[in-house]
């Protein structure tokens, strides 16, 4: 049972790697393409054996951060699609299907086109490669910040066997997975089928406004199916044919309001008939501006308010196919396809709270409906040549992807009485005076009703089914070689052409909006004062359900229909130099050019106002120096490595509270250095650790060049979910206990910095803001922090203890993670319609808590 808790070195290989990986000092990885010790390749690479992954209790994508300190993962919302994935700080913050990630997601070679797509259960893996850095010449697209290369357990050829796990823990956790390896024809033709499935219940309580407890969220039910066929010919010709199924129907996520908003702390949702709570029902929400305590009392609690449960189902199905055969001594062929259908559906309440406000609704359809279908096709030819000295790689790469998306969304019973209580804090201080000279009509805006009042129609008769589209097709040539120009002096040079092209369209394919018209109408007659003119207009026009009839004829800005274009190319490419001192020494420079490819907002408010639904491409400039090194006869291993990384066109995603804003930001940079170490004092203790130093940041000398308020505001402010330090220390003892039985112990902590959970550090001023501060950059510069913006640095550890047979026929471990229950805060975020600017209440979406049970294992 020798093995190690550390993220570094994983014992595993390909199939063709094995012979020489039976040391277990010598990590067989394939970041280049090819199979390779990753002591002697130029590339920052983490690479997680199956062993690490079991023993920190890393089940899916999310979990990589516990056993790599530079990835980090956070979810809001909905799983499929608003996890946002990081590496050295940088990632693409999004729940819009129109971003792609920063962080690019390989399975088998075949590319995820979003990260909602590979949600799905470890099982039966050969190892998770974490690649950091830009890696966009020999990985397919969108790598600018890295890419997550997961293999799974090919077929063997020659023998029969299998697995099976089981697993009970807290929160009535139940998981079994399992895998049979059948060989047809004795070393020419195997199967290899793997099932996974996985339940729990949720770690957060959803309530009604009366506390009645209706769901649970933040849970699992979800199963996965995999079969795969591999052939091998006397003749060198390999193959691999994968089709897989899976499905989850877990609710994910709701979050948990940290910060009351003073429209709730001023009585006004009471003054409207909607309770002191105004349908919110924890007890420990801050009441104050960065009252940390009842913040995290708060987030403790892990108590979140909701007026009906929500439902969410995604399932998918690929196919992934692979063949390589030689051309001759020296060369190989290699093709990778693959085809891949996702779909999610989901329904849920909007508003986040116990009020019918605001809902993502299921009577129209599917609530929320996604589609991607995606293609993948991709040729390389690579050999070596000059007995050896240059290792030479060319190839080319086609996707086809296309993305439908329709949320049908409507106003809720509770939604005038809502507006009510924000006109009223509109006023100042809540005033239902009628003689207030901001009221037009005398009592055309007290009281319940205020919109129905002005406009005679009823917001809750409101539904809207927004449709969006984009189809996109990308194509690239490429060549990745390295030349030894003398002994152990290295040089490569990679480059990749990519063209893309994308075809984005809105539209609404269901209306029934009198409420926008009417308002518009009475705005038009001067009905509504001039001070409460473009609240009650935004209101009355709430984004997400306004009609799409936004011409340059409309002074207000709404939703406009779309059909657009886009085109771009690019030139990626890399140059790296490396010298090998001593057979394990190694040390490495590199510089990178990368590339993430723009596109569209898929979102109602894209166009509004005239405004080009389009956003720019990613581009990233790479620095990167290293050292890789194994000491004392391997027992020491000792890989150092330092970056900057400058970036341009940076994209971002931010909720206001009322709407999605999308934009780039002309600069963003991450600095830092990476040390990741394992040590082996005797065969049977080994200790491991990794420390990531970075900062990840927007530039601080925007003054004078920008006048946008969303991009001044970000500059000299961290990237959200970008720690400046995470640190791992672990270690695993383990030893035979007589001749048929061993044991072992593992633990690891895990230890981070504060980091900033939402995209602005400030509250973004609006346009009376910049208007009584003379300036954009006044205006920002006296603009207030946002509240509870900043997670505290937190430590958590995890432990686990087995015992077995020593030849893994059976096993039995328990284990725990987060032992001391650091409940934590990924994602922090101004709740919907409760508030704005400084008077916007705060929401967050929490992490897992403490988790502990059983594993049996079983091997045959």
């Amino acid at each position: 049972m020798c093995s190690t808790a550390m993220a570094t070195p994983a014992f595993a290989q390909d199939q063709e790697g094995a012979d020489a990986a039976a040391d277990d000092n010598l990590i067989i990885v394939t970041a280049t393409r090819r199979a390779e010790d990753v002591q002697d390749i130029p590339i920052a690479v983490t690479a997680v054996s199956p062993v690490q992954l079991e023993q920190q209790g890393v089940v899916n994508v999310q979990n990589i951060g516990s056993v790599s300190p530079s990835f980090s993962a956070s979810n809001a919302q909905t799983a499929s699609g608003t996890v946002v994935l990081r590496i050295r700080g940088v990632g693409t913050s999004s729940n819009n299907i129109g971003f792609e990630s920063a962080v690019g997601i390989f399975v088998d070679g075949a590319y995820q086109s979003r990260p909602g797509v590979a949600l799905g259960e470890f099982v039966d893996v050969e190892r998770v490669e974490v690649l950091r850095g830009p890696q966009g010449t020999l990985f397919g697209r969108n790598t600018s910040a890295g890419a997550l290369n997961i293999t799974n357990k090919r077929p063997d050829l020659g023998e029969f066997g299998g697995f099976v796990n089981a697993t009970y823990g807290n929160y009535d956790h139940m998981s079994i997975q399992g895998a049979i390896n059948a060989p047809i024809i004795q070393d020419t033709l195997a199967l290899r089928v793997t099932g996974a499935y996985r339940k729990r219940d949720g770690f957060v309580d959803v309530v009604n406004s009366a506390g009645t407890k209706i769901a649970e969220s933040n849970g699992a039910d979800q199963y996965l199916l995999r079969g795969q066929l591999g052939f091998e010919s006397d003749g060198g010709v390999k193959a691999r044919l994968i089709a897989d199924y899976s499905q989850s129907t877990a609710s994910c996520c709701s979050p948990v309001e940290v910060y009351r908003s003073p429209v709730e702390t001023g009585r006004l949702f009471a003054a409207v008939g909607l309770g002191l709570r105004g349908g919110q029902a924890g007890v420990n929400a801050a009441v104050t501006p960065f009252d940390v305590t009842s913040a995290q009392r708060a987030v403790d609690d892990r108590l979140s308010t909701a007026s009906f449960p929500s439902s969410n189902k995604n399932d998918q199905w690929g196919i992934t196919g692979e063949i390589e055969f030689p051309l001759g001594d020296s060369a190989d062929v290699i093709y990778i396809g693959s085809y891949r259908e996702f779909r999610a559906n989901e329904a849920y309440d909007a508003d986040f709270s116990g009020l019918d406000i605001f809902n993502v609704l299921p009577d129209l359809g599917s609530g929320a409906g996604t589609a991607i279908d995606t293609m993948t096709h991709e040729l390389r030819v690579q050999g070596e040549a000059f007995d050896g000295a240059l290792n030479w790689l060319v190839g080319g790469y086609y996707s086809d992807e296309d993305i439908s998306q329709t949320a049908n969304t409507g106003l809720g019973t509770d939604y005038d009485r809502l507006v009510g209580a924000l006109l009223a804090g509109a006023t100042g201080g809540g005033t239902l005076n009628p003689g207030s000279p901001l009221y037009a009509g005398g009592a055309t805006f007290l009281g319940a009703t205020p919109l129905q009042n002005l406009t005679g129609v009823n917001p809750a008769t409101v539904r809207v089914a927004n449709s969006y589209s984009q189809s996109s097709k990308s194509w690239s040539i490429f060549t990745h070689n390295t030349l030894e120009v003398a002994y152990g002096l290295k040089l490569t040079l990679g480059l990749r052409y990519s063209d893309e092209s994308k075809d984005g369209s809105f539209n609404q394919t269901f209306i029934n909006n009198n409420l926008c018209p009417a308002t518009l109408g009475q705005a038009a007659a001067g009905n509504i004062v001039a001070p409460l003119r473009n609240t009650v207009l935004g209101l009355g026009c709430f984004a997400f359900v306004a009609p799409a009839i936004g011409s340059d004829a409309i002074a207000f800005p709404l939703p406009r229909p779309f059909a657009s274009k886009f085109n771009d190319e690019e030139l990626i490419y890399t140059g790296k130099v490396s010298y090998e001192f001593a057979s394990p020494i190694t040390v490495y420079a590199s510089f990178t050019h990368g590339y993430k490819s723009g596109g569209f907002n898929l979102d109602a408010t894209a166009a509004a106002g005239g405004a080009d639904p389009r956003f720019l491409s990613e581009e990233v400039d790479a620095y990167e120096v290293g050292m890789k090194g194994k000491f004392l006869d391997g027992a020491v291993t000792l890989n150092i490595a330092g970056f900057h990384e400058e970036f341009s066109n940076f994209q971002i995603l931010e909720f206001t509270g009322a709407q999605f804003t999308t934009f780039n930001v002309p600069k963003a940079k991450t600095t830092g250095v990476e040390i990741e170490t394992v040590i082996r004092p005797s065969d049977n203790f080994t200790v491991n650790g990794g420390l990531t130093i970075t900062d990840a940041r927007f530039p601080n000398d925007c003054a004078g060049t920008q006048t946008s308020a969303n991009v001044l505001s970000l500059c000299g402010n961290t990237l959200s979910n970008a720690p400046k330090v995470v640190g791992i220390l672990g270690a695993t003892y383990d030893r035979d206990i007589g001749t048929s039985m061993k044991f072992f112990l593992n633990g690891q902590v895990r230890m981070e910095s504060d980091r900033r959970t939402s995209t602005q550090a400030i509250v973004v001023p609006g346009a009376a803001a910049i208007n009584n501060a003379g300036s954009v950059q006044a205006a920002v510069d006296a603009a207030p922090l946002a509240a509870f913006a900043v997670q505290d640095g937190n430590i958590k550890i995890n432990l686990r203890a087995g015992i077995g047979d020593i030849d893994d026929a059976w096993g039995i471990e328990a284990w725990v993670t987060n032992l001391t229950n650091e409940v934590t805060r990924g994602v922090t975020f101004n709740t919907l319609l409760r508030g704005s600017g400084a008077s916007a209440s705060r929401s967050a979406f929490v992490q897992e808590p403490r988790m502990y049970g059983l594993t049996l294992r079983g091997k045959f």
